[in-house]
Formats: structure tokens, sequence, C-alpha cells
């Protein structure tokens, strides 16, 4: 990223402007400045969201006496209605927009009243917090619910998973909204105040019951495309590492040593924003499909040993780490499926013949259960981690909670590694270099109150959630999804973090060659057809009967599933695989439907 930096001759402006007084006739009006005085105030333009404050500079050159008398709106000190401005220059915006929603300050010098300088602001609409729900949860079909909170404004929208519902304004701290819920499931709730500065606030999840339990239609909330919002939907269970808070977690004693191999000095570098570089988009892109897109077969190319076989629902315009011109990188490929509520990645991702992909290796994960790779394998990252779950993205940090750890790289690691990693890229013999799953946490005494909001907010995941190290790469690169509504120049101002400002959270256990754990893998007691002789396009049923896993696929045509059954329609002679998976290895069963 580029930081651009302006220059303003704010000097020479005012100079021309004098020039241009000099030339009035003696019987103006106006009085002509003392000659030499110069008042300059900065920012000459601001935006400030109604209840905020702002703070002016103000320069004032050519005489020793520095004060100036500032007005608003050609009201001294200001008032309710448009803001006010103490002797310091902080302005305080108004509780309520005027009309029209700008004012402009003026700081004139007491030694000449002519000296002057002045700003305009723009006032916008403040950002909502949203308190509560009441209820939090009920049946589906048409509801009622009360939201409260505070900084609403007229005209504000309640959205339910993403979409408005029909909202009433009752007070700045109280909206009335009705609506439908057609399905189950747990659905994040917002609101969005509207223009001028439209913005939205932090989700609170209400539960929709409908007595079916079918767990997958909680991620029906998550909208379709690249880049998509999940509208709050948190994958993985609340006890799961990547949402675990670590707060108060204790330090490992280690800790400083580990920094100090680090690198102390080393700056963040959030390795995403808005546009390219050299190229290439900034960022870890992700896509979410829904039941129309059908599953592609998955052929490897490097780790099919530790992969997960497909098909999976990859388009086959599904966005590459680096796209347009993705290159010789990683090449991840992130897909979402919102209808079974699985997560499907892939490394080193080519597009191939007829749909399907070629790939390094891949990993398929259940977004309703903790699941973890068998040890020692990778998956399409090095530390055998989930990809997606780690990414700051755009829509959360604008919400202001970010509920989750995020990803990071360094150049070095070791033969080691610490749940919920699963494997090492070891690049380094010494003993303190980091193994893979390590986490760091923000100091709790960093102050994050300069910062924007949005990057407060990811400053505050990294309080709460931290990061954790999934791949070499380069050293405090912070991983997040591309987006256009991304501020680079903001983002870069993340980098005047280093990694002095961080500790590292207990290790425990460490995970080398030497104690990796041992163990059973699944066991598949049946694997059955029925019937097991069919004619073209029949439907038949495969059934099992397994234990101790932690995830199934069924290759081919269907993929992951759940339960202990699905139904085939197959046109010609079948052999069908199950795969059953945990944490000690894979066990596999084929069953053959024959086709007349």
């Amino acid at each position: 990223m580029r930081r651009v930096s302006r220059l303003f001759l704010i000097a020479c402006a005012v100079f021309q402007i004098g020039c241009g007084a000099a030339a009035t006739t003696s019987s103006s009006s106006t009085p002509l400045p003392a000659a030499g005085v110069i008042v300059s105030v900065s920012p000459s333009l601001a935006n400030v969201r109604a209840g905020d404050t702002q703070q002016f500079t103000v320069i004032v050159t050519g005489t020793s006496n520095k004060t100036v008398n500032w007005t608003v709106n050609g009201v001294a000190g200001g008032n309710a209605t448009v803001g006010t401005l103490n002797s310091s220059g902080l302005y305080s915006s108004p509780a309520a927009l005027p009309s029209p929603a700008t004012v402009t300050i003026i700081a004139a010098s007491a030694a000449d009243s002519s000296a002057k300088s002045s700003s305009t602001i723009t006032l916008l609409n403040p950002i909502p917090v949203l308190a509560s729900i009441n209820p939090s949860s009920f049946a589906t079909g048409a509801f009622n619910l009360t939201v409260t909170g505070s900084k609403f404004t007229s005209g504000a929208k309640v959205l339910f998973a993403g979409a408005p519902l029909n909202t009433s304004f009752v007070s700045s701290n109280q909206l009335t909204v009705s609506g439908t819920a057609s399905f189950a499931g747990t659905f994040a709730i917002m609101v969005s105040n509207p223009d001028p500065g439209s913005s939205v606030s932090g989700a609170v999840n209400v539960t929709v019951g409908s007595g079916g339990g079918n767990p997958p239609v909680a991620c029906a909330a998550m909208s379709l495309g690249q880049g998509a919002s999940v509208n709050g939907f948190l994958p993985f269970p609340a006890d799961n590492a990547w949402n675990q808070d670590i707060s108060g977690a204790a330090p490992d004693p280690n800790s400083a040593a580990i920094i100090n191999f680090i690198g102390a000095n080393i700056a963040i570098h959030p390795d995403f924003g808005v546009g390219q570089f050299s190229g290439q988009s900034i960022g870890i892109p992700y896509v979410v499909v829904g039941a129309q897109q059908a599953p592609v077969d998955i052929n490897f190319t490097a780790f099919g040993s530790e992969s997960d076989a497909g098909p999976m629902p990859v388009p086959p315009d599904a966005p590459i780490e680096g796209f347009p011109n993705p290159g010789n990188g990683d090449r991840h490929v992130l897909v979402l499926d919102n209808s079974n509520c699985w997560l499907y990645e892939l490394y080193s991702s080519f597009p191939a013949a007829g749909g399907s992909w070629n790939a390094g290796s891949s990993a398929v994960w259940d977004l309703l259960a903790d699941e973890n790779r068998p040890f020692t394998w990778t998956s399409a990252d090095a530390a055998g981690l989930p990809i997606f779950p780690g990414l700051a993205r755009y829509d959360e940090a604008a919400s202001g909670q970010i509920k989750h750890a995020l990803r990071f790289t360094l150049q070095s690691s070791r033969a080691a590694f610490v749940p919920p990693a699963s494997h090492w890229a070891s690049n380094s013999s010494n003993a303190l270099a980091p193994p893979m799953g390590m986490r760091l946490r923000l100091k709790s005494s960093f102050n994050i109150a300069p910062y924007s909001a949005l990057n407060q907010t990811i400053l505050k995941a990294l309080k709460q959630y931290g990061m954790i190290m999934a791949d070499n790469g380069s050293s405090m690169y912070l991983s997040g999804a591309p987006d256009d509504r991304w501020d680079n120049n903001d983002l870069h101002l993340l980098g005047n973090l280093h990694a002095s400002d961080f500790e590292v959270i207990l290790m425990n256990p460490i995970y080398t060659a030497s104690n990796v754990p041992q163990g059973a893998a699944p066991v598949i007691a049946t694997f059955t057809a029925n019937p097991s002789t069919t004619t073209a396009g029949s439907s038949g049923t495969l059934s099992w009967n397994s234990s101790g896993a932690s995830y199934s696929i069924i290759t081919p045509q269907i993929g992951a599933v759940r339960g202990a059954s699905v139904t085939v329609a197959p046109a010609q002679t079948t052999t069908y695989t199950l795969a059953a998976t945990n944490q000690f290895g894979r066990t596999t069963a084929s069953v053959t439907v024959t086709v007349h």
C-alpha cells in the first residue's frame, strides 16, 4: 500500500487573497487586515457525525497575539442547533442534524478581526447502537419486535439477515418492526441509519424456531455472491478456538523471547484492502453459493492424500486469490455454501475442463461443528487451519464488532504446531521460531483511541480474540478479504503497531514429531445401497453406520454429508466411496450400484 500525501499551499492562497484586497478602494466597507497577520485553520473540510466532536487547529502568524474568536454559522461559539466550538477549537456537533446539514466555522484573529480562516463541516447521521431485541426468540411466520439502543434516527431501518423490515421510528432509543420469518435458525438483526453518512450497527442474534431442528438453515442468513455479507453468521460453535475470548489468557513464559525472534520492531501490515497492487486484488477473496450451484470434481496435483475429495460446489468463475491476475502465489479459492453450511477451501487452484478444478490441496469444513484436521495433515493453509474464519471482512468491521481471531503469517516457523493447527511447514530449527497455530494478543495497554472506528474494531478483536499464525510468509501480515469499501490510507495506519505491542498466549500443548497424539480412526460398520441394482435415473438410498467421525464425504457426485443416509440416482453403474475422517485419520468403505 502506498500512502498518498498532499501539500496544501495555504499561505500562498492567503497571499493571493491579500493582493486582491490591496486593489480595493479606500471607500470599501471591509477593513483591510494588518500587514502580515495570517490565520489558518485545519482541517479545512471535515465530516462529523451527530453527537461527535472534531478538533480544529489554528495557526496565527504576523502578531504576538495568538488568540482567535470562533464562530459557527456566524454565531459566536455556536449553539445547540449548529454545534458549539470552544476556545481550544473543539467542535461538538448537535444531537440532531440541521437543514442544510453543513456548517461553516470561522477563526478570526483577536488582533485583527479581518484576518480569518474558515472550515466547512458536513454533518452526518450517527452510527446506531443496537442493545437488545424483544422477543429474542420466536417461531417461523409473522413476528413483531421491539428494538432498543441509541442514536437511532428518523428513517432508520431494521435489517433481518440483511433484508430491511417494516420499521417504525419511536425515538432515538427505540424502533418497532414487523416481518415474516420463513426459516428456522439463528439470524442477525442490525439497524441501519439513512444518509447523510448511512451506517449500520453491530449485530444482535435472534433465534427462529420451527420444531424441525434442521441446523443448516442457520447459514441461510448469508447473502450470495463474491464477497457477500454473511449478515452476522459466525462460523463454528461459540467454543471453537477461532471464537474463544483470550483477553484473560495467560501469556507464554517465552513470549518476550519469541517476539524478539520475530523482530520487535516489525510493523503490522494489513494484507487486504481496495483496488489492486501490481495488477492483483489485495486480500483473500471468497464467494457464497447456494443450492443452485452444482458440485464439481476436484483433481489434486500435490497433496491429494491429505486432502478432502470432491465434489465441491465451486463455481467456474470463483475468484482466485490475486485475481484478476492470480500469478504463481497461493491461489486460494474459498467457497461457502449457505444451503448446507459447509466451507470449501482450495490451494493452488486452477479451473479445468468441464467445470472441474485442479488444486494442490483442499479441505472441507463443517461450519456447524468443531472439526479438526487429522494430526500432521495440511489443509488449504500450511497450518491445517481454515482460512475464511480468520479473515478481516469489511461487513463485520463496519458493524463495530469482529467476534473471532484473525489470521496472520510469519517468515519463520519450526517443526511444531499448537492446536487448533494440525500441520507444520518448518523453515527454521531455532527453538524460538514460532510453531504453527501460535496466537498473539494485542496488549491491553495499547491505546486504540487515535484510530478510526473501523480500525478500532480490528484492534479490539486483536485484544479480545488475538491472531493465529497460519502460514509462512511476510512477517506480521494480517489477512483479510478484498472489498471496495476499505480505505487503504486508513488501513495503512495499522502499520503503527509493531510486534512488540503483542504478546504470545500460553502454548500448551506444543506438538512435535516426538509427541503427536495417536488414536483410532473412525469405524465404518456398514455402508450399503438399496437397491444395489437399478435402472438409469431411478432413485436409491445409500446408508451407513459409522462411529468416531468428525465429518464424512461420499464420492462421486455427493460430497460432504451429515446424517446416516443420502439419496442417489446414478445414470450408470457407479461405485460410491464413503470417507469418514477424524483427528487421527481417515477410514473408507465402498459400495457399487449396478445400473442396467
